[in-house]
């Protein structure tokens, strides 16, 4: 246990966060998500484990250490439903409120088309799998910078 540190986040989860650069995008999934084969195209290599946490839980406790980029349109986004892309179902609402939480503002989270969410997932810097039930549990997110304290 550390002092101040989400204790969802495991030390292998916090490694990473700690070594992403501004820019680089984390994935986060839900239990149906191929998640190890994809995992080992990712810049990691391997698949990490949030597996006792829903997606919006495990969203929570990464953003209490990542900040999500201000300069991008496509600071985090979520895995578009199929044939339905404006379509936002529960699991998503949930993360939509965590991410607008942790920024302090409302920023819809862009739509990701399925398979192009799967070859920006091989891109990515890791992918976290959590313990999500629900379809579309699938989200981006991608790295800021922490601004000098004035």
């Amino acid at each position: 246990m550390l002092k101040g540190i989400d204790n969802r986040l495991n030390a292998e989860v916090l490694g990473c966060l700690r070594a992403m650069g501004h820019g680089d995008c984390l994935v986060v999934v839900d239990t149906n998500f191929p998640a190890d084969s994809v995992a080992r195209a990712t810049t990691t290599g391997k698949l990490l484990r949030m597996e006792n946490l829903s997606a919006a839980e495990a969203v929570n406790a990464i953003l209490s250490v990542l900040p999500l980029d201000t300069f991008v349109e496509d600071f985090a986004g979520r895995m578009e439903v199929v044939g339905k892309p404006g379509e936002v179902p529960p699991v998503q609402v949930e993360v939509q409120a965590e991410v607008d939480h942790a920024e302090g503002r409302s920023r819809p989270l862009p739509g990701i088309e399925r398979f192009a969410f799967y070859d920006m997932a091989k891109a990515a810097y890791a992918v976290v799998q959590t313990g999500e039930r629900r379809f579309y549990g699938c989200f981006m997110l991608r790295k800021g910078v922490i601004p000098l304290e004035a």
